[in-house]
């Protein structure tokens, strides 16, 4: 089965940008993310959901 929560670290790797570009989306709520416990984790759907945004932005310009 697939992860469905990834650490910030985890989603850099999967975006292929860096960890604290990661936590400046988290900051200004570009991705989505819960709380669980003392920890953060980023939702597959969340990352889904920004890349569509990236590719629809793409789109317009």
């Amino acid at each position: 089965m697939d992860a469905l929560l990834f650490t910030a670290e985890e989603a850099a790797e999967m975006l292929k940008i860096s960890r604290c570009k990661v936590y400046d989306l988290l900051r200004n709520r570009d991705l989505r993310s819960i709380k669980i416990g003392g920890s953060r984790r980023i939702p597959r759907t969340a990352l889904e959901e920004y890349v569509a945004a990236l590719l629809e932005a793409e789109a317009v310009v």
